[in-house]
């Protein structure tokens, strides 16, 4: 960004201090003018024929761009949208290391889309599933709320979570780590590989125990050994 005796241009047009239009104007003329007001000229259009000049204060142009750069940023982090994985059946640990990922892209102005997948038995049981999704979005709630409740797609689930806005939103608890302490992103990561030691407080329950939710944790493995047992009364 060229300023002043800068600028390399015989002509410029030149934008005023109250922002009108001036005309075109010789270099010297234009420095001139600046400098009568106490500010600057500033090249804000190089490749202009003639090249654009604003009559500004330099420092005060700077930090004006650079407010809306960030700005423009922000708005480019609300355009994104990031997926978590669920499952009916999903560990504890697992929870909350996906919990901890959401926690921080809502954080971050960013949008999630939170997918659980049903395979095999599970579609009997869609309950279990919405449990989790429903689990999910309760303890979600002081960074973010669902644009809609969640919709059954086929063989899945999907719901869409918007961040709240920053007055309203819970810290993030996950702010002061490093990355190498934040929840990992990987969908089958077993507790002891978590790099997080803030995601290993909780175990898996025993089994026949109801999560706080008020279902059980793995509710497919009783159906198993139900349906092992009646097989191995017809032998007999």
């Amino acid at each position: 960004m060229r300023v002043n005796g800068k600028i390399r241009a015989r002509e410029v047009r030149v934008i005023g201090v109250d922002e009108k239009q001036l005309g075109i104007m010789s270099l010297h003329e234009a420095i001139s003018l600046a400098r009568s007001h106490g500010v600057d000229l500033v090249e804000i259009a190089p490749n202009a024929t003639p090249p654009v000049c604003r009559v500004v204060d330099y420092g005060k142009y700077r930090y004006e761009q650079a407010k809306k750069e960030k700005d423009a940023k922000k708005n480019q982090h609300a355009n994104k949208v990031k997926e978590i994985q669920l499952s009916p059946r999903i560990d504890p640990h697992d929870f909350g290391v996906k919990f901890g990922r959401a926690v921080n892209f809502l954080c971050e102005d960013m949008k999630v889309k939170v997918n659980l997948k049903f395979r095999g038995r599970e579609l009997a049981h869609k309950e279990f599933g919405f449990g989790q999704v429903e689990k999910f979005i309760k303890d979600i709630a002081p960074f973010g709320h669902p644009d809609a409740p969640p919709k059954l797609l086929g063989k899945g689930l999907t719901v869409m979570i918007s961040p709240l806005p920053r007055s309203k939103r819970a810290k993030n608890p996950y702010e002061s780590e490093s990355d190498e302490s934040a929840p990992p992103e990987a969908e089958n990561l077993q507790p002891e590989d978590s790099p997080n030691p803030k995601m290993t407080k909780l175990s898996p329950p025993a089994a026949g125990h109801s999560q706080p939710d008020g279902f059980v944790n793995t509710p497919f493995t009783q159906l198993d050994s139900q349906i092992g047992n009646t097989s191995v009364s017809g032998r007999d």
